[in-house]
């Protein structure tokens, strides 16, 4: 009864269940070890990578579903492109070693999809090597002492720098713009500082402050990672 099923997905893949089943398998196992290096590896203390390991092993293996799915195929390369088009995605990456990581992992899933066996014995163990070995001579990245993240939400037509900077060189010993993310569809912005709070200043009375400002729509002052 489900010949027309098993016919079309042998006719389609050319693979067969035992060659999806290893590359499959041999994904998981290669986004464990992603994951693995990643941690070992990380400059912060493994609580503040929050999901990226677990991200990391979903993505190789959905990279190589998605590089099987498509194999020799153009019109399913421009139609699964299409579709994946409508994903968004708002995480701000505050360490670039977290996006060559992504992308180790992208690499990882697309070769074993492929069947390119060999690039992923090789490569895998090479990059591991090379990430772990910087990783321990660039040595732990801690923020600064009493270092604190601010994020404020302002209207788009807001100048942050001359509305800010009064109470910012009041209350802070040092602060610097981190990224800017764009909210409300466009129509406000979401700015991201590294700040440090002078001797006696209080966070709730610099919160406070902030409030009232005008253009200033939410304010969240927290410990910085």
């Amino acid at each position: 009864m489900l010949d027309w099923l098993r016919d079309d997905f042998v006719q389609d893949s050319g693979i067969g269940w035992e060659g999806l089943a290893s590359r499959l398998a041999l994904a998981m196992l290669s986004g464990l070890f992603v994951a693995a290096v990643y941690s070992l590896s990380q400059r912060r203390r493994l609580e503040l990578t929050g999901p990226l390991p677990t991200t990391l092993v979903l993505l190789t293996i959905l990279v190589a579903m998605t590089t099987l799915v498509i194999g020799n195929s153009v019109a399913r390369a421009f139609g699964l492109v299409g579709a994946l088009s409508i994903v968004r995605f708002r995480t701000v990456v505050e360490d670039t070693r977290d996006t060559a990581f992504v992308i180790f992992a992208v690499v990882v899933g697309m070769a074993i999809g492929s069947g390119y066996v060999a690039v992923t014995l090789l490569g895998v163990p090479l990059v591991s090597l090379t990430a772990i070995g910087l990783g321990r001579l660039s040595g732990p990245s801690t923020p600064a002492r009493d270092e604190r993240e601010l994020v404020v939400r302002v209207g788009i037509g807001t100048d942050p720098d001359q509305l800010f900077a009064p109470l910012f060189e009041k209350t802070l010993t040092s602060y610097r713009l981190r990224s800017v993310l764009s909210a409300r569809q466009g129509s406000a912005l979401d700015l991201h500082y590294a700040v440090q709070m002078r001797a006696g200043e209080s966070p709730l009375a610099f919160v406070k402050a902030l409030h009232p400002l005008e253009g200033v729509q939410s304010v969240e002052l927290k410990d910085a990672d």
